[in-house]
């Protein structure tokens, strides 16, 4: 018996696993000191409560502590990275690298920049969603300060090759951050192999918190130097004042210990719950197109196959259905929580930029649908969410006066 509603959105947040809420119980009422009073033992709980977290959240990219800068998030995190570095280094040059498929928490600290009259370059996408490192190396140029590029995509789930990037930038001498919120605790994410300078994660994207996130800032080889966006007590090695949220930061370290130790295991699991979703919904549905990487040949595990690289996260499956309105299958699949390659502000209906960027035409773009597979999602869910998405879209189909004289093409198109 499948409880309902049943939520296929773990892109957007996750919910607190019971054991992250554990172990930030103590620090809501017992342990309630703050971490920068050093003056008794309440500060001394909550400030070595913040330490052992530091370790844990550097452990999860093989970080030293002392390079982790606790933050409100990772939009903060990106501000601090991008806004800070950029700031910082502005003697050398003036020019920063990024994609067009960013999350606006970058796009918009990018566009900050510009109106301080830097020059950013939007680099565009394959059709898969990946930028490839000669990219990159192409686009810098003698004034680059700084190439910033996400781990994967949060709509289409696409991984970059951060180790190529990353070298090719050392190389140049071009400070390299990524937004690893979608990636971190998921897939490897490694600082150190992957010649980061800067990494944005969060709390709430691994079964921790909200609240709370973390920027990693390389400490040595290069020592990155950052302007701060947040003035006040100094704290964080004075780059981000503010009293610490020891509770949620104690739970961002358990989620990162957790994630850390299960992700290899999840990560099969969560691909088979893919393929069962994905060829599910083929079945059932003609005129259904992938959005963003191919899905990877794996085995009756869920292991990848000897020579298949991963370039999608496990939990991601991005589909565009023919002849619906993406809002309008969200409203049929009421009792199952997933997102829309769409987003209306201002009562103007836009399709989803990272779609556009793909080259996704409008009418697929806005026919879109994220489902995001996470730690509470299990086989029977999936086989419920196969009959309703199929059941909504014929429904919606029937009503549509267009889907009946284009399906030919749109059916030729999509291969199917």
């Amino acid at each position: 018996m499948v409880k309902l509603p049943i939520y296929m959105d773990h892109h957007a947040t996750t919910p607190v696993d019971p054991r992250v809420f554990e172990a930030m119980a103590p620090y809501f009422t017992r342990a309630f000191g703050n971490a920068a009073s050093r003056s008794h033992v309440f500060g001394w709980e909550a400030e070595a409560a913040v330490d052992e977290a530091r370790g844990q959240v550097a452990a999860g990219m093989n970080a030293s502590p002392r390079e982790i800068v606790f933050t409100s998030g990772a939009t903060e995190s990106d501000n601090l990275a991008i806004l800070g570095a950029a700031r910082a280094y502005r003697e050398k040059g003036n020019h920063v690298v990024t994609a067009a498929t960013e999350h606006h928490a970058v796009l918009d600290s990018c566009h900050a920049l510009e109106r301080e009259g830097f020059e950013v370059t939007y680099l565009a996408p394959d059709p898969t969603g990946r930028i490839e490192a000669d990219q990159v190396g192409d686009a810098i140029r003698e004034d680059t300060v700084l190439v910033t590029l996400m781990l994967a995509n949060n709509e289409v789930g696409t991984i970059h090759p951060l180790a190529d990037i990353g070298a090719g930038c050392r190389e140049k001498g071009v400070l390299f951050h990524t937004d690893a919120v979608q990636g971190f605790g998921k897939i490897p994410f490694d600082v150190q192999t992957m010649s980061v300078d800067l990494a944005s994660v969060s709390a709430h994207k691994l079964y921790g918190p909200k609240g709370v996130g973390a920027l990693y800032v390389r400490a040595r080889r290069p020592r990155v130097r950052l302007d701060p966006i947040l003035h006040g007590g100094g704290h964080e090695r004075g780059l981000r004042s503010g009293t610490l949220n020891v509770p949620g930061i104690v739970g961002f370290g358990k989620a990162v210990e957790i994630s850390l130790a299960e992700r290899d295991e999840e990560a099969r699991r969560l691909r088979l719950l893919r393929k069962r979703l994905h060829e599910g919904i083929l079945r059932e549905l003609p005129d259904v197109s992938l959005n963003g990487a191919p899905l990877p040949g794996i085995g009756g595990d869920g292991s990848l196959l000897p020579g298949v690289e991963e370039r999608r996260l496990p939990g991601n499956l991005n589909l565009s259905f023919a002849g619906v309105e993406g809002e309008a299958l969200l409203m049929g699949l009421k009792d199952i929580a997933v997102s829309s390659g769409s987003a209306c502000t201002s009562a103007v209906l836009r399709p989803s930029h990272v779609l556009k960027a793909l080259g996704v035409a409008d009418d697929l773009a806005h026919a879109s649908i994220r489902f995001g597979l996470g730690r509470t999602n299990t086989p029977d869910e999936v086989d419920y969410a196969i009959g309703a998405v199929a059941a909504t879209v014929r429904r919606l189909r029937e009503l549509s006066p267009t889907y009946a004289a284009t399906r030919g093409g749109v059916a030729s198109a999509s291969g199917r």
